[in-house]
């Protein structure tokens, strides 16, 4: 379980290909702190810690993952947005974020005003993936409010902190990113899906 407040960012340092899983060697000032078969999320992906150095980790990815999220895309060097999972007891100062992704987005607008930022998002609705006005979204583990969902695309704000301390600061029109939508939507959803009728 996680809030989508990112702690720290990391370096892809190496990707290693075994069979259809992939093995990713981040570099992040966390490593020493970390423990193997511990859980954090990367971009909102909640991956298993599988060996350790004092400056590296590695976590491994499956198919069923890479197929889901922007994973696959990662390249050596990237920049990927970590969160470690939450304490029992502490704040929740984001939203509940499981690190399950449920889908991949597009960044189709980055505009600057006035010192923040607005980004837009395209995305494929389903029935399960709902967005409200001033609810909340996980983009690459960022614990956000939604602005103006419209159809298949929303906007997000961002504060010139958030920009500075994520992979906000990189992203582009074009570029895909991994989406979470709110365990609270998605549970009504289903309700109303199996009951509402």
């Amino acid at each position: 379980m996680f809030t989508g407040i990112i702690e720290t960012t990391g370096l892809i340092q190496r990707i290693q290909h075994e069979g259809t899983n992939v093995h990713y060697t981040v570099k992040s000032e966390l490593s020493p702190e970390l423990r193997i078969d511990q859980s954090l999320a990367h971009d909102g992906c909640c991956l298993t810690v599988v060996s350790l150095t004092e400056e590296t980790y590695t976590v491994t990815a499956i198919k069923e993952t890479l197929d889901r999220t922007r994973l696959g895309q990662w390249k050596e060097g990237d920049k990927v947005n970590l969160e470690r999972a939450m304490v029992s007891g502490a704040r929740l100062d984001g939203h509940i974020v499981q690190g399950h992704v449920d889908t991949v987005g597009e960044c189709i607008s980055v505009e600057e005003v006035d010192g923040s930022w607005y980004f837009e998002f395209r995305y494929q609705p389903t029935p399960d993936h709902m967005l409200v006005d001033k609810g909340s979204v996980c983009i690459n583990g960022t614990s956000l409010t939604v602005v103006d969902p419209v159809d298949d695309r929303f906007k997000v704000a961002i504060i010139p902190y958030t920009y500075e301390f994520t992979n906000f600061n990189a992203l582009r029109p074009g570029h895909q990113v991994n989406l979470e939508f709110d365990i609270i939507g998605k549970y009504i959803a289903k309700h109303l899906a199996v009951y509402g009728k």
